[in-house]
């Protein structure tokens, strides 16, 4: 079984949605259910397949989710002893060499990335160009645009 990367606080995210899914959206998709079938006939009951389609997204959603879970490798990037190298969970300040432009990342899971928070996936050019380098190590990321370099300022455990 392939084990999934996650830092602790995805592995929250996920359960919380697991939750959420379990305990909010799934009783209220058996009440649209219920309504809709009081309606009388279902053969022309618009609120009936909304309501059956809905229920097969969550129920599709709670074993993905769970399905996730149950193969994640949980790691808290603060026990991490990685001896200075830039590894999954570690946060690292990257400078352009082209624009001089500075930028932080951590390297997350595929489910908790969010560039716009900082979290980029371990799967992405630039997370895989970052792995096993060490601070001042140039990083060459292969981008649309052509080949970049950042170079590591700084990789921190948090």
């Amino acid at each position: 079984m392939v084990k999934t990367p996650l830092t602790v606080n995805g592995a929250a995210m996920l359960r919380a949605e697991l939750h959420r899914l379990k305990t909010v959206e799934r009783p209220s998709v058996i009440a649209a259910i219920a309504e809709a079938r009081s309606h009388g006939d279902l053969s022309e009951n618009a609120e009936y397949d909304a309501a059956k389609e809905r229920q097969g997204f969550v129920e599709g959603r709670i074993a993905e989710v769970d399905s996730k879970l149950s193969t994640a490798e949980i790691i808290d990037p603060t026990l991490l002893d990685a001896e200075g190298r830039c590894v999954f969970g570690a946060t690292v300040d990257l400078e352009d060499l082209s624009s001089g432009g500075r930028v932080l990342y951590q390297i997350v899971g595929e489910d908790e990335a969010d560039l716009k928070a900082g979290k980029i996936s371990i799967s992405s050019p630039i997370a895989r160009a970052l792995i096993g380098k060490y601070v001042g190590d140039v990083a060459e990321v292969q981008a649309p645009g052509g080949v970049r370099e950042y170079e590591i300022i700084d990789i921190r455990y948090i």
